[in-house]
């Protein structure tokens, strides 16, 4: 049955963020992991940023689509130039197709960045009322503008919204950080994912970031120390680099 306007609209529990947490949730991971906490000790804190601007952060995510990240910077310095300067919504309603395309956007994605700015001002996509939904109402809202899909959404909780408890299993690097961090002999399904990452709830967003910067590190660095029981508080010290 379909969810009717009054009960998406009702404020909903807030996800965790990690906004001023991001401390507590890589203790909690290396606490909970050892293979975490050795590749933790190796990377260091954290540093993990919110992305300010949500409108320009799904041009800038659209723009990039099956291009460079050199080439996607390209193109969006010209599509921000042809703005005005200024990635919001109406700077871009302003702007005739020709002018995006000459900014370098294909025919299909000049069609996605006109939808989303389409749904933004017309108020059916409300980017302000996302940070008061759980996180797949998220996903279902940003997934119905043409050209995002759940993956671009689950970027978007991460680093925009500063989710707390997101995994991505579709990511192809999360699947080979996986791969590298836990010696698989090949890339894990979503559900063994799944259940790895289990432990490390609610903080999987930053076990995340961390199994991206396992990809940059030597396999030998990343050797766990022998498993041991957690404490019970899930908080146990994690030693920094010197």
């Amino acid at each position: 049955m379909a969810e009717s306007p009054a009960l998406r609209t009702r404020p909903m529990p807030t996800p965790p963020t990690l906004a001023k947490s991001l401390d507590l949730a890589t203790r909690h991971v290396a606490a909970a992991d050892a293979r975490m906490a050795a590749l933790i000790e190796v990377v260091g804190p954290c540093t993990l940023t919110v992305r300010r601007g949500r409108y320009a952060s799904l041009v800038r995510a659209i723009v990039g689509q099956q291009v460079s990240t050199a080439a996607a910077r390209t193109i969006y310095g010209r599509l921000e130039t042809a703005a005005g300067g200024r990635m919001v919504a109406g700077a871009i309603t302003a702007l005739d197709d020709a002018t995006l395309r000459s900014a370098g956007l294909s025919r299909q994605k000049v069609l996605s960045v006109r939808d989303l700015t389409e749904r933004v001002v017309s108020g059916d996509l409300s980017l302000q009322r996302l940070s008061a939904l759980a996180d797949e109402a998220v996903i279902e809202d940003l997934t119905r503008v043409r050209g995002i899909g759940r993956w671009t959404a689950e970027m978007f909780l991460m680093f925009v919204l500063m989710r707390g408890d997101v995994l991505p299993v579709d990511d192809l690097g999360i699947q080979n950080a996986f791969r590298k961090l836990y010696r698989m002999r090949d890339r894990p399904s979503a559900e063994r994912m799944q259940k790895v990452a289990r432990v490390w709830r609610p903080w999987r967003t930053v076990g995340c970031w961390y199994l991206w910067r396992a990809l940059e590190q030597p396999a030998a660095a990343l050797s766990a120390p022998r498993p041991s029981t957690p404490s019970r508080s899930g908080t146990r010290p994690v030693r920094r680099r010197t």
